[in-house]
């Protein structure tokens, strides 16, 4: 007889010890479709919805742009790593709660052995157990649903939402853009590389299509991880041949960013004086965003992989349907080109925030590093205030800023970590459901004085212990 293995037993028990949900303590307010919308239905998107509702906030809605599941988030689409970069230890979306994390989730079906012989987590792996997180705590995500403006009222935001080619308008007390790495600005493309027809280029963001490139002349641009995947990803559907061209002259091996790997940096980064955040961040910037050694030694073993140190792309134009690049003096030629250049940050690129852009409070605005120190890129980055909420730039003109709070990549400067990945769950998903609690709450407290004033009623009266009461001799005689 077969036995039927539970493998989400753990899971079940973690939720049977937590106990139901709160229910919904925010009042509805008359016009107000969504107490919270999260913009973003991936690994954090989903965690925030998660983690609302164990803190008693109801009338969460999840939106998507993607038209579905599989194309929603990193994982199965623009990711091309075979393993996480990230620690397979690290707090993710469970919040601290063993039966949903990754480790119970993977030992229930593979064995713990099988999860103590893999020293990061398959990419694959990850994408199904999102997925199954989804799933399982049953988070309602409405795909292909695109937030296309977001426009501040009095007591509320007005939110312009695409689907199906027509817009509608629904309205919600707070955001949280979970966005993904291009939420507060763009893909970063060079300028070299503008001017080609768009057949012939391409972004680590865009969807490839690597088997159209089996047998050409490929060029990527870039020295980090993203450029060594895509170059991997090439290779391995068959590139006749892969040209990685790097400005530095080596390339970044240091990981600057494990120095403030330890709890109390962590745990207390928000309350570092700015100048000690800009100099972690620009230290960070200088030394290079590394490549994990298995994503170089990926595509190092291809004999038709060539890597270019201290090569600025010159000029590059179209020539007979190919790329023809002068690059440090030497001219190529090439069918196709990506570009694993990394992303810009700067809000008024946002059609969305675009109505107030000019509002939020930057690091540019807030902090003045030396000359030497100055850095335009990280001074277009919001400056975020503890729970990665806008600022704003002058004090009254935009309080609705603080409403509004940022969980992607563009909080790097202001938190200390890549705001959106796993190393950032631990610490700021909580920060965060907290200060919406805490501003949902103190923005109704007239009526949560009521309720806390309201009468209860006695569960007994006084024959539950009238036999019981003492009575002295005297009175007794």
């Amino acid at each position: 007889m077969t036995q039927t293995v539970d493998v989400d037993h753990d899971a079940r028990r973690t939720l049977d010890l937590l106990g139901p949900a709160p229910d919904n303590w925010v009042p509805d307010y008359p016009g107000i479709d969504h107490n919270v919308l999260i913009v973003g239905g991936g690994q954090t998107g989903c965690a925030f919805a998660f983690a609302l509702g164990r803190a008693g906030i109801g009338r969460v809605s999840v939106i998507d742009a993607a038209a579905d599941a599989s194309k929603a988030g990193v994982w199965l689409n623009r990711a091309r790593m075979n393993k996480l970069r990230t620690p397979k230890t690290l707090v993710g979306p469970e919040g601290g709660l063993p039966g949903l994390s990754f480790r119970a989730w993977y030992e229930a079906r593979f064995g713990a052995a099988s999860y103590q012989e893999i020293d990061r987590i398959p990419r694959e792996r990850w994408a199904e157990y999102l997925a199954w997180y989804r799933e399982f705590l049953d988070v309602p995500i409405r795909y292909g649903t695109r937030l296309v403006r977001i426009e501040p009222k009095d007591t509320h935001f007005a939110l312009h939402l695409e689907r199906g080619g027509s817009t509608h308008v629904e309205t919600a007390r707070k955001i949280v853009l979970c966005n993904g790495v291009a939420g507060n600005g763009g893909a970063f493309v060079p300028a070299v590389l503008q001017s080609l027809p768009a057949q012939l280029v391409a972004h680590t963001s865009d969807a490839i299509d690597f088997a159209a490139l089996r047998g050409k002349s490929v060029a990527v641009l870039g020295g980090a991880a993203s450029a060594f995947d895509a170059t991997a990803t090439a290779l391995e559907a068959g590139a006749g041949e892969v040209h990685l061209f790097a400005r530095r002259t080596t390339l970044a091996a240091t990981p600057v960013s494990r120095a403030r790997a330890y709890p109390g940096a962590y745990d207390n980064y928000f309350d570092l004086p700015d100048a000690l955040r800009w100099a972690q961040a620009l230290r960070f910037k200088r030394s290079g965003s590394t490549a994990p050694p298995d994503s170089i030694e990926r595509v190092t073993r291809f004999e038709n992989f060539h890597l270019h140190l201290g090569a600025q792309w010159a000029s590059a134009s179209e020539a007979a349907g190919q790329i023809e690049a002068d690059v440090a003096g030497e001219s190529f030629r090439f069918d196709f080109a990506i570009a694993g250049t990394g992303y810009f940050v700067n809000p008024a690129a946002r059609p969305e925030l675009a109505d107030f852009a000019s509002h939020i409070l930057l690091w540019r605005d807030q902090y003045t590093p030396s000359k030497e120190d100055s850095d335009d890129g990280l001074g277009a980055h919001p400056y975020l205030g503890q729970a990665l909420e806008y600022r704003e730039k002058v004090a009254g003109e935009a309080p609705y800023l603080k409403h509004i709070h940022v969980y992607n990549p563009a909080g790097f400067v202001s938190a200390g970590v890549p705001v959106g990945d796993v190393p950032s769950m631990k610490r700021d998903i909580p920060a965060v459901v907290r200060r919406i609690s805490r501003d949902l709450f103190l923005a109704d407290i007239d009526l949560h004085a009521k309720r806390l004033a309201a009468e209860v009623p006695p569960e007994f009266d006084e024959s539950a212990y009238a036999s019981s009461v003492w009575r002295n001799e005297t009175s007794n005689a």
